[in-house]
């Protein structure tokens, strides 16, 4: 019997259409079956702010994802439909899912992919390593095919989710693959350096590190003029490569 389970239930996917809510509950069930208490222990130290999920690892859902992706009912559209319903979950592989799921269609995404994406955020994208999953999912090939602009993320900057607004800088690093216009990039961000959250911080302070990489002198430029004013540890990110040295000239002056 316990070779037939499993061998029954991949018949059924591929006898039947599977809808969103009949993929949203198989998902659900393989987790449920498959949760691990040790899995969920080991995540937690990553998640300073709290880690609800079932304690799957990165390769049983990969696994799973490619299972669904092989089925003739899987389509672009049905994960969409799908995501909406994943992403709003607390449990963490289930907006995992819905990322993975997404990018087995990435010879297929378009503008309407990226509004998808952004509409995530509204859902339930609450946490770093999402937002950053996002980025190196979906953000190359959104850069790379030239399917959204820099000015689509502008209402991202403002965004009431803080991951949405840290996803903006992050983004803006695969960005630099393919654009040389420093000074556009750096002033997109300039409304951002007052940001009061530190997941946007370090993001933004990311992005600064890996300008320096390409143009120091306009990036230090930009940081002298924000040093007394924006969080330390967007300085602190940003200046990580530098010399101690180099360091000391974005010290915050003392004020008397």
């Amino acid at each position: 019997m316990n070779m037939i389970g499993p061998f029954l239930c991949l018949l059924l996917i591929n006898i039947y259409n599977m809808d969103a809510k009949g993929l949203y509950k198989d998902i659900i069930a393989f987790c449920e079956s498959n949760a691990d208490s040790e899995v969920v222990k080991k995540n937690s130290r990553d998640f300073k702010d709290g880690f609800i999920g079932y304690g799957l690892t990165n390769d049983m859902i990969q696994i799973k994802v490619k299972e669904y992706k092989s089925q003739s009912w899987c389509s672009l559209e049905l994960i969409y439909k799908v995501s909406k319903l994943l992403v709003k979950e607390k449990n963490y592989e289930l907006p995992s899912f819905a990322l993975l799921l997404l990018n087995e269609f990435r010879k297929e995404f378009n503008f309407k992919t990226f509004k998808e994406i952004e509409h995530w955020f509204t859902l339930g994208i609450n946490n770093w390593a999402h937002t950053d999953g996002i980025v190196q999912y979906f953000f190359p090939v959104l850069w790379k095919k030239e399917i959204i602009k820099l000015e689509d993320l502008s209402d991202w900057r403002i965004s009431k989710n803080k991951f949405q607004r840290r996803c903006v800088p992050v983004a803006m690093i695969k960005l630099l693959k393919h654009s040389t216009d420093f000074n556009m990039l750096l002033d997109f961000i300039d409304s951002m350096m007052m940001d009061p959250e530190r997941e946007v911080h370090q993001g933004l302070g990311w992005f600064l590190r890996e300008c320096w990489k390409k143009e120091p002198l306009l990036t230090e430029n930009f940081l002298f003029k924000w040093k007394n004013d924006c969080a330390r540890l967007i300085i602190q990110y940003a200046t990580e490569k530098m010399s101690k040295e180099e360091r000391l000239k974005f010290r915050k002056e003392k004020k008397y």
